[in-house]
């Protein structure tokens, strides 16, 4: 390895720009010239060993620039990286430069054996990888300060200077994709390894378990609409389809883990290994020594951060959760009142009146979902985790246990301590299909429509100006960069979870939210298709082995379903009856059952 980097020239004749690094306006010469020399300096010199390239915009303004690599320096990073592909044996390996002859449609003069999502994942791995040597501040800025070993793209970014780095489209690759994924109305499967080609492991992970959930749901819904038809006022008539419910919502979990393992081996990235783990960019702390790397870097208390997490993250939480829980009592008040309305009045009007209050509420849940959102990723980043998984985790962790009080807390409170089985279904229909309406619009639609304005008036700009550049990079890259970022697939899976709780907590006394959450992920997978290839910029790519943290998310849940669906099994008249004289024997049995 060391041998292949002495001879690697960076001169490439066939420049083909992969990434696009965005300066501030105003940004000083001497920084610019010192940033974009450590990106084309030997790895020797403690430089990336890329390719860089100013593209001059209408007004001359060079503050953005274009990054590529040789198709040898790529190789090498593919091997840095430790990119996995397969051999002529169909084995899956990890790529060397050493064996580079031994893998599957590999030559000298291919450069399409490395995906261009690949390529790009190889420059964000080698520009955040460019640290700080000698440096004590950046050049042109004495105080944004420097110090061994720290990540310089973190401390641009950090500092204001750099405004962002994205992946450009490939506008054919992208065209072909687009048209095979979403451009005509079909029943079938996604093209999901195009997707990965693409955008990567992850986001294909997002659509393969959306797809998936999808065909699972099928059953429930084919079952459920039947059911609800026929017995559709027996409210208590629930026992087979819960005992279906409760089957259902584990083993589709445990079938899921074999189909990733399955598309994740075939892509090669469950082989992968992981990667030491660098300080996330928001973590500060005083400099000191890290006692495994042996590297300089900030170092902050674990105590001060455990303080912060118990005596200020944990009590607000419990604040919104008490404050969500009063909100859900005014709901009820609401419920009452429009029920006294209704038998009042007794008119049309006030039987659409009774559908008013669990509307509102729904409205209301989404609201301060997304506010409490905002505050926990504030709380979390001010926890000061070190490493990103860390930060990730806490983050889930407060987002999940308020949205699941916050929208199901009612349903539990009308079940078990109401015993209105009517009310639960009204609650039930109108929360799942209000959510979904809302989540669309929010998401897919309004973004969708900004985007397209957006790229109007850019077109209409761009065709006004005279300049000797090549329009088309000029075009595509200032529409690209004035796009929303795309910021993980949180959101998508947090909204997945909370559909599989609608379905498999309660969905015995609502047989047909199986059947709406079909529907919404039909279109969902439409809609986030549309936004992945014409509302968002460019995700880089993120090798991963599986869905993470969400797949025990989506376990817990299932625990969850499985005793909420026995307690109901034992409340139900039928089997109740089989119990008359001793209530114990009835508990046993359901305990028996979980």
């Amino acid at each position: 390895m060391a041998e292949s980097w002495s001879f690697l020239d960076t001169f490439e004749p066939d420049f083909r720009p992969l990434v696009v690094i965005e300066l501030a306006r105003g940004a000083k010469e001497e920084t610019i010239e010192w940033f974009t020399k450590r990106i084309v300096d030997k790895k020797a010199n403690g430089g990336a060993q890329l390719l860089v390239k100013p593209l001059v915009t209408e007004n001359g303004d060079e503050n953005i620039y274009l990054v590529g690599a040789s198709h040898l320096r790529l190789l090498l990073g593919a091997e840095t990286v430790g990119l996995v592909k397969e051999c002529n044996d169909n084995s899956m390996r990890t790529f060397t430069y050493s064996s580079r002859k031994t893998f599957k449609d590999f030559s000298d003069d291919n450069h399409n054996f490395l995906t261009m999502s690949e390529c790009q994942y190889i420059i964000k791995h080698e520009l955040e990888n460019l640290r700080a040597k000698d440096e004590k501040i950046i050049p042109g800025y004495p105080q944004a300060k420097l110090y061994p070993g720290k990540s310089i793209v973190r401390r641009l970014l950090t500092s204001g200077i750099l405004v962002q780095i994205f992946p450009l489209h490939d506008r054919e690759e992208l065209k072909k994709l687009r048209h095979s994924w979403y451009g005509r109305v079909k029943v079938g499967y996604q093209p999901l390894d195009d997707i990965r080609g693409y955008f990567g492991e992850t986001i294909a992970l997002y659509f393969g378990f959306l797809e998936y959930f999808t065909f699972a749901l099928i059953p429930m819904a084919v079952i459920g609409i039947p059911y609800y038809v026929f017995a559709w006022e027996d409210y208590d008539k629930y026992v087979m389809f819960a005992t279906f419910n409760l089957l259902w919502s584990t083993v589709i979990l445990e079938v899921w883990k074999r189909i990733c393992a399955i598309m994740t081996y075939h892509w090669g990235t469950l082989l992968m290994k992981r990667q030491f783990e660098e300080p996330r960019p928001g973590f500060h702390g005083v400099l000191g020594i890290n006692p495994v790397t042996g590297r300089e870097e900030p170092v902050y208390s674990s105590v001060k951060r455990q303080i912060r997490i118990y005596l200020v993250s944990l009590p607000f939480v419990c604040l919104c959760l008490y404050f969500s829980l009063y909100v859900m009592m005014i709901y009820f008040d609401l419920e009452q009142w429009a029920l006294d309305y209704h038998e009042e009045n007794e008119s049309n009007f006030s039987s659409l009146m009774l559908f008013v209050p669990s509307i509102i509420y729904a409205v209301v849940i989404e609201i301060m979902n997304r506010i409490y959102r905002y505050a926990a990723e504030f709380l979390t980043s001010w926890e000061n985790h070190r490493l990103e998984s860390s930060y990730q985790n806490h983050l889930i962790l407060k987002v999940l246990v308020f949205n699941f009080l916050n929208c199901f807390a009612s349903l539990f409170y009308i079940a078990f301590v109401l015993f209105d089985m009517k009310l639960l279904r009204q609650s039930l229909a109108t929360l799942l299909i209000t959510s979904q309406i809302l989540n669309q619009f929010v998401e897919s639609l309004l973004p969708y429509w900004l985007q397209k304005r957006h790229k109007k008036r850019m077109k209409k700009h761009m065709c006004s100006l005279k300049t000797d550049t090549d329009l088309s990079l000029v075009e595509q890259v200032n529409l690209e960069k004035e796009m929303g970022t795309y910021f993980g697939t949180f959101d998508d899976y947090l909204e997945l979870f909370l559909q599989f709780g609608y379905v498999s907590l309660f969905s015995c006394v609502y047989p047909l939210a199986a059947v709406f959450a079909v529907l919404n992920n039909i279109t969902e997978i439409y809609s986030d298709a549309l936004k992945m290839c014409r509302v968002y910029k460019r995700p880089f790519a993120e090798p991963t082995a599986n869905i993470g943290v969400w797949q025990l998310a989506f376990e817990t849940m299932s625990v969850i379903s499985v005793v909420t669906n026995c307690i109901l099994i034992g409340m139900s008249p039928q089997v109740n009856a089989l119990f008359p004289d001793s209530k114990m024997d009835l508990i046993l049995t359901v305990v028996l059952i979980e």
